[in-house]
């Protein structure tokens, strides 16, 4: 099973589930994932809820930090910032997500949010990487 197909399996990210993300490209150091905008996303002034988005970029943050682990190692969300340029009513949002820079302990990250060809949202992001215990 490929690493891809792998990720988008249900059950493996709840979360990822409950939303209906799904990613199509998981490299080292970047991933690319997308959601089909459902009513259920919406706030009360019609349009996609922030919070969506903001999830978007912080799960493809997280798979994409994973990705350029090394054996032994976790990672956690220290802080994530967010811009929203559009708001969003119809279609598909589409997150690519890159490493800006990895540092022994913290990485950085920036994830841009497309509503179809439309640059609708940007996410900077830092992880901490973590040493797991045996």
């Amino acid at each position: 099973m490929s690493e891809i197909s792998s990720i988008n399996k249900k059950g493996i990210n709840p979360f990822a589930d409950l939303i209906g993300l799904n990613f199509s490209e998981i490299i080292e150091g970047c991933s690319k994932c997308s959601i089909e905008i459902t009513k259920d996303f919406f706030n009360p002034n019609g349009v996609v809820h922030g919070g969506v988005m903001f999830s978007m970029a912080d799960t493809a943050m997280g798979l994409t930090v994973y990705s350029s682990l090394e054996k032994g190692e976790n990672c956690a969300t220290i802080e994530i910032k967010i811009n929203y340029f559009k708001a969003v009513k119809v279609g598909t949002l589409f997150c690519s997500t890159k490493i800006l820079n990895k540092g022994r302990s913290v990485i950085v990250l920036e994830s841009e949010i497309y509503n179809d060809e439309r640059l609708v949202a940007k996410a900077i992001g830092t992880f901490a990487v973590l040493k797991t215990r045996d």
